[in-house]
C-alpha cells in the first residue's frame, strides 16, 4: 500500500511525497505555504491519478525521463524522479495511479 508523508523543508514550506509500498519515491509535489494547502494537494493527486492524460512525459535538460501529474486546472501537482528510459517512466505512472488514490497520509511534521 501507498502512502502521502507531509514533511517540511528548511524553508517553513509543506511538501507530500508519495511511495510506494517499498518505500521508493514514486511522486514529490511542490512546496506550500500551509499544511492545509498541502494536504489539499494530495486529494488533488488522488482524484487526478487514475487519469491518464493528466501526466505529461517529459525530457529533462540531461536527457533522462520524467514526468508531471497535472490538476484539472493544468496546474502540476507532482513530479516523478529521473527515469533512463520509456518503460521506467511508464512504470512510475502506473504506480502512481495504482498507489495513489487509496493511498494513507503519514504526517511527519508532528
Amino acid at each position: 500500500m501507498g502512502k502521502f508523508i507531509i514533511t517540511k523543508r528548511v524553508s517553513g514550506e509543506f511538501q507530500f511525497s508519495l511511495k510506494a509500498g517499498n518505500g521508493e519515491t514514486i511522486l514529490n509535489s511542490e512546496g506550500y505555504s500551509t499544511k492545509s494547502n498541502c494536504q489539499n494537494g494530495i486529494d488533488s493527486v488522488k482524484r487526478n491519478a487514475v487519469d491518464d492524460n493528466k501526466y505529461d512525459r517529459k525530457i529533462a535538460s540531461n536527457g533522462k525521463l520524467y514526468f508531471t501529474l497535472e490538476a484539472t486546472n493544468g496546474q502540476t501537482i507532482g513530479i516523478s524522479e529521473l527515469y533512463e528510459n520509456e518503460s521506467g517512466r511508464n512504470n512510475g505512472i502506473m504506480s502512481v495511479k495504482t498507489h495513489a488514490p487509496d493511498a494513507v497520509i503519514q504526517d511527519a511534521t508532528i
